[in-house]
């Protein structure tokens, strides 16, 4: 089994729900050991929607994912797992709360 190194949380949001949004990954840095992304009010990489990136280590995962699902009110968060993997990390191994968004994996080579 592949060694993961730490997560990724991915909170999508739009022009109506980016304060939100904002509130929610301020809110998950005061409470845990997480780093907060830029909020990138356009497309970035494989992500077809705007979003805000939440990266923290495999200890706080018990702690975040849970706070996420009841924290999120209706916003979608897509989670995955950093194993070097990149491809399986964003198709295989992804966790999704909320609608599934297509992402745009022909960048990792799928």
């Amino acid at each position: 089994m592949q060694q993961i190194q730490g997560y990724h949380a991915h909170v999508y949001f739009d022009a109506a729900t980016q304060a939100q949004a904002r509130e929610l990954c301020e809110q998950a840095a005061q409470l845990f050991a997480v780093s907060t992304g830029r909020m990138h009010q356009r497309a970035v990489g494989p992500h077809p929607d705007w979003s805000c990136q939440l990266a923290f280590g495999p200890d706080v995962l018990g702690e975040v994912l849970p706070w996420l699902a009841l924290h999120r009110k209706g916003l979608v968060i897509f989670l995955h797992p950093l194993t070097g993997d990149e491809l399986a990390d964003h198709r295989d191994h992804a966790i999704w709360m909320g609608a599934v968004r297509p992402l745009k994996l022909s960048i990792f080579g799928g």
